[in-house]
């Protein structure tokens, strides 16, 4: 696929944070667009799969016809950012699901759903990204999972370093797949997003 200078990344627009990544992804010289249909990922160059509730955004692919053409641009190499739910939805292992839990997969990496707890429990952290200038980004963290296992092919990019969660993953990489527990969107730094933007350029 030829990316353009301006890539146009989709937004699954199903359930979550949709206006917050489709405004910082713009601040990122990307096109936004968002993604409900099928055909939609045809015309995408990437695609962000927001924070949310997984279990209900794969309910709602499953309704919209979206998983199966969703796993099948994912395996063919689609470049895509999860945060939070997302990172869950790009997992292919989920610990702590639903019983009929399903992922879009594609990272292989086991997920734990709420791992840091209820909503009650939400938190802020600073946290270290490999590879990332400028020091750590503000994770904020909501009812977000973690990485509870990795294969030979996933990069750890980040690690929480403080109190009794210290040394959980919380953000990796699979090639043309990123993923983060911790929600940047809401945040006001743009460092991860222009960071998946450079991938799907190719340049990261």
């Amino acid at each position: 696929m030829s990316v353009t200078a301006t890539p146009t990344i989709g937004v699954l627009a199903l359930q979550g944070d949709v206006r917050e990544h489709t405004r910082v992804l713009e601040s990122c010289e990307a096109r936004a667009v968002a993604v409900r249909r099928p055909e939609e990922l045809d015309t995408v160059d990437g695609l962000v799969i927001p924070g949310g509730e997984s279990t209900t955004m794969a309910k709602l692919a499953a309704a919209f016809d979206l998983m199966e053409p969703l796993r099948k641009w994912v395996y063919e190499g689609l470049p895509c950012y999860g945060s939070c739910a997302g990172m869950i939805m790009l997992a292919d292992t989920v610990l702590d699901g639903t019983r009929d839990q399903q992922t879009i997969g594609g990272i292989d990496m086991s997920v734990r759903r709420n791992a840091f707890g209820r909503q009650v429990e939400s938190f802020e952290a600073p946290v270290a990204v490999r590879g990332l200038d400028g020091g750590p980004v503000e994770g904020i963290f909501i009812r977000a999972p973690w990485v509870e296992s990795v294969g030979e092919r996933v990069a750890e990019l980040a690690h929480v370093t403080r109190g009794e969660r210290a040394g959980r993953i919380v953000a990796v990489r699979q090639e043309s797949l990123l993923a983060t527990a911790f929600h940047p969107e809401l945040t006001g730094d743009a460092r991860i997003h222009q960071l998946f933007v450079d991938m799907v350029k190719g340049q990261a």
